[in-house]
Parts: C-alpha cells; structure tokens; sequence
C-alpha cells in the first residue's frame, strides 16, 4: 500500500522522500532545507522539539524519524497520538543505502528511486587518496568532535581521513582545544553545519594544520547528496593540501 501522507522529523529523510516522490510530504521540521521547494509542507518545529499535535493534526500516515536526530519522548507521544512512526538508524555508509530502502521502497511503496543506485556506485567507485589522520569538529564553544561509530566518520574513512576519535567511548566527545590542537594529526576536517565553520571561524584554532572545509550535507545527510558526495568531499580534502 502506497502512503499518501508523510511527515518527516529527519532533513536527510525530506529531501529522499521530496526528490522521489514529490507531493508526499505533508509536515517537515523547520530545518528541512532540501529541497528548496517542499510545496504546501507545514513546518512542524525541530528535530529536537516537534509541535506534537501539529503533527498528529495532519493526520499523517507515517512519521519518518531517526535515532539520533530525534528524542525517543517525542516519538513515545506520536505513537501515543495514534502516529505510526518508522525510526532509522545510520551509523555507516551500507546502513544508510539500506535504511533508505527500507523507507522508500518497503514503507512508502515507491520504485528505487535512480539517485539511490548512483550513490551505491559513486562510493564503490571512491578510492582514498592516501590516509590522513584528522580531528573532526562538529561544534564550538564547546569544541566537539567526531568519536566512535559516525556515518560522517564512516564516509571520511572511506576517502581516507582516519578520526583519531574514532576509538573513543563518546560518539560526539567535547574535548578542550588544546587537546584537539595536540592530537598529533595531520589535518583537521571543518564542515559547516551542524555548526556553520568558515574560513573565518574554526582554522584560527588549529594554526599548525592545514583545514579542509566540507560541505556538511555532503558528509553528513543520508540521501541524494550521496551521488555527488564522494567527489565533492574528495575535492574539499585535495584543496587543503
């Protein structure tokens, strides 16, 4: 059975459903940004704080949503609403191809889209151009970085960037700058977003490492933007030298 009514709690998971079936999606987060024409979509709040009853107003037929993005309260109160609500799990790049099959063509009912086959074969494609030891930052004030088991990890492996946080206990540790600045790597990899790090906010702290600044949808959502991600972040490492 096709679902006629979705909402999505996951930006990633918007523009999947957007890009595939246009016309889906009744509700979206406000941080839902791809792409730029969402069509008559309500903004239902964010991915931490959702308008409950606004959702359940809707009437949807499914609420998509992930364990990471969103609070396991809210997705309680959904259910409890009388939502059905599918949660994804994305820790590596083969979990994210096949968590987004599970919601397109299992939940949704659609055709696999062409877009999910070409990100399978850019990143069979991908080969790392040497290996990189890199500090992740993904937050400041305080600093925050990559630790253990990331999809953002997973694919920067894949290109050769090795996390030297990947071993920590901590998926997302806060570690002083200093301690970043003295982890003995070889580069330091800024995305811009979820915190926006520019060639003039995030490089000043590390001024003994070359910066590779990377579009964060690239290295971060799970969705369209993996055709192209491995060859833009590929380009984003190069050009730091």
């Amino acid at each position: 059975m096709k679902r006629k009514r979705v909402v999505s709690l996951v930006p990633s998971l918007t523009e999947a459903v957007a890009v595939s079936a246009p016309g889906l999606l009744v509700g979206v987060t406000d941080w839902c940004t791809h792409p730029a024409d969402l069509g008559d979509a309500v903004r239902i709040g964010g991915t931490k704080n959702p308008d409950v009853r606004a959702i359940a107003a809707l009437r949807p037929d499914l609420v998509i949503a992930n364990e990471e993005e969103n609070r396991a309260p809210d997705l309680a109160a959904l259910r409890a609403a009388g939502a059905e609500v599918l949660v994804t799990e994305v820790r590596e790049l083969p979990q994210a191809l096949r968590e987004l099959d599970r919601v397109l063509v299992g939940a949704l009912g659609l055709a696999r889209p062409g877009w999910l086959t070409d990100a399978e074969r850019a990143w069979a494609r991908a080969e790392p151009a040497g290996e990189r030891r890199a500090i992740v930052p993904v937050w400041r004030r305080p600093w925050m970085v990559l630790g253990r088991d990331t999809f953002a990890g997973d694919l920067l492996a894949r290109l050769g960037v090795r996390n030297v946080y990947a071993g920590h206990a901590e998926r997302y540790p806060r570690v002083p700058v200093a301690e970043l600045a003295a982890a003995g790597c070889d580069l330091v990899v800024l995305p811009d977003e979820p915190y926006r790090f520019t060639a003039e906010d995030g490089p000043e702290a590390f001024p003994d490492l070359p910066a590779a600044l990377v579009s964060g949808r690239h290295l971060t959502w799970y969705g369209p933007s993996l055709a192209e991600a491995p060859a833009v972040l590929a380009a984003a490492l190069r050009a730091a030298g």
